[in-house]
Formats: structure tokens, C-alpha cells, sequence
């Protein structure tokens, strides 16, 4: 082959490309939950990234001559809690946490679920040990073996990020196993194979590219369960501790106020509502914009 031809083949290899994209951004961008979903977290983004340019008042700062102000009373946004902090600075700064400990368990969940289900499905002669790991960690209901965790780790945001990994784990490993089953058995994989190639080589440049639709649909979606658990175990009191502006500790340190300030619970519960909500449905909209099944006008 010339230099010509093989310029030519990778450019036609590369509008393919393009296109598949293009064509899977369209499906998506079609789905009008989805397109509400990624607007909401594109604005959760913003509030994270840009939250010291957004809040008039620190999210520590108490005004104990202010407390339970209702929304927009003395300047204060959404109002203030018991000690009068500024609920508008607390949701603000709670979206940077919910966000960086979703991300970090989600990402740490897959490599250790990329690894197992990459390993349990390639090598046969392991692959029984591995899900067996995989069965014992499902044996556990997700959110109590959190709580085992912590209450083996003690209780921090640090912990929580691994307690949710491990939880998530057990998931993508399933998830990456059979994709990788499917995978193995095609014949450019026997080919390769044949000529030598390594099963390094094989497995990170050939089947794990094949295996990122399912990856990517299933990380989104944790993302909302990640975010969820985070909450809840602060709620509990095995995540963040007062005074951190965490959402699931501010709707624990609001329970008390339920009658007399209301906002208190109600404004982060919207909150993680919102945002959970917006990671499903967008995660629900990749699923169906990367099903293979789908015809692709090429």
C-alpha cells in the first residue's frame, strides 16, 4: 500500500469516526429528558467550579441574629438554617462535594471493576475466582456494605469515596465480563491471536476500545447512585460531619426545624433530587444512542 492509500484509508477511517459521533450526539441531543439532564448538570458544574464567585456569604459563616430567615429575607437567596448560614452559599458549596466524591468513587469503582472483569473474562482459568469475589460483594446490600466499611475505616468523605467504589465495583465488573466474553469471539481477536500479538495488547487495544459503550452508560448512572449514597450516609451521620455543607447533612441538621424553617431540609432534598434525576435520564440516553442494535447511516 502506498503512503497515498493509506492516507486516504485513514482519513475514510476517520470521518467514520466522525460521524458515528455525530450521529450518537444527535440521538441523544433528540431525547428531550436527556437534553434537560445535561443542562442541569452543565449548571451543577458551573456552581461547583465557580461557587466562590457566586455566594455573598461563606458557607461557615453564622449570623446568629439572623436564623431561619425565610427566602430573600436581609439579602440571603434561599434564606438562612439554625445558626443563620446562608443556605444559598451551603447548596453552592455542597454541589462541589457531592460532585468531586461521586467522580472519585465512580472513577476508582471502575478501574478496580475494569481490572476484574477484564481479567475474569479474558482468562478463563481465573475467571471463576473472580466471580466469586463478584458474588460475595452482591451478597451485601449496597448501602450496608458502605456502612460496614465505615465503620470499619471511621467516618470521612475520604472513606466514603472508598466505601461506594468498592460498592460499585461488583456492578462494572459484571458489566465488563460480558462484553468482553462477546468480544473475544470475533475472528479479528482469533486473528491476532495467530499472528503473535501479546494478551496486553490484545485486551487494552482491541477489546476494552469495544467494551466503552456499556462503561460509559453504566458510569453516568452511577454517578446519580454515587451521589445518593453520599447523602445518605451523611444523613446518617458516616460521611460528612457538621459543619461541612453536604447535602445529605444538611437535610440531617434541618429534620429538627421541619415546622419552623421548612427550607432547611427541603432546598438540598430538591437538590439531590434534581441531580440524581439528571444523571439517570442522561445515562438513559446514552444507552440508547450506543446500542449497537441501532442502524448507523454510514
Amino acid at each position: 500500500m502506498s503512503f497515498d492509500e493509506a492516507l486516504d484509508d485513514k482519513r475514510i477511517k476517520s470521518k467514520r469516526k466522525e460521524s458515528y459521533f455525530a450521529q450518537t450526539l444527535k440521538r441523544v441531543l433528540k431525547n428531550k429528558l436527556a437534553v434537560f439532564g445535561i443542562v442541569i448538570i452543565t449548571i451543577l458544574i458551573l456552581l461547583a467550579i465557580f461557587a466562590p464567585f457566586l455566594v455573598s456569604y461563606g458557607p461557615y459563616e453564622q449570623n446568629l441574629t439572623a436564623t431561619e430567615l425565610g427566602i430573600g429575607a436581609q439579602g440571603h437567596f434561599l434564606g438562612t438554617d439554625n445558626y443563620g448560614r446562608d443556605m444559598w452559599s451551603r447548596l453552592v458549596y455542597g454541589a462541589r462535594i457531592s460532585l468531586i466524591v461521586g467522580l472519585s468513587s465512580v472513577i476508582l469503582g471502575l478501574i478496580g471493576g475494569l481490572t476484574l472483569g477484564l481479567l475474569g473474562g479474558y482468562y478463563q482459568k481465573i475467571d471463576g475466582i473472580i466471580m466469586r469475589i463478584v458474588d460475595l460483594l452482591f451478597a451485601f446490600p449496597g448501602i450496608l456494605l458502605a456502612m460496614l466499611i465505615i465503620a470499619m475505616l471511621g467516618t470521612s468523605l475520604v472513606n466514603v469515596v472508598i466505601a461506594i467504589s468498592i460498592w460499585s465495583i461488583p456492578g462494572c465488573a459484571r458489566i465488563v465480563r460480558g462484553s468482553v466474553l462477546s468480544v473475544k469471539k470475533q475472528e479479528y481477536i482469533m486473528a491476532m491471536k495467530s499472528l503473535g500479538a501479546s494478551d496486553a495488547r490484545i485486551i487494552l487495544k482491541h477489546i476494552l476500545p469495544n467494551c466503552t459503550a456499556p462503561i460509559i452508560v453504566f458510569a453516568t448512572m452511577r454517578m446519580g447512585t454515587a451521589i445518593l449514597s453520599t447523602s445518605a450516609l451523611s444523613f446518617l451521620g458516616l460521611g460528612a460531619q457538621p459543619p461541612t455543607p453536604e447535602w445529605g447533612a444538611m437535610i440531617a441538621a434541618g429534620q429538627d426545624f421541619m415546622w419552623s424553617a421548612p427550607l432547611m431540609s427541603i432546598i438540598p432534598g430538591i437538590a439531590i433530587m434534581l441531580t440524581i434525576f439528571a444523571f439517570n435520564v442522561v445515562g438513559d440516553g446514552l444507552r440508547d444512542a450506543l446500542d449497537p442494535n441501532m442502524e448507523l447511516d454510514l
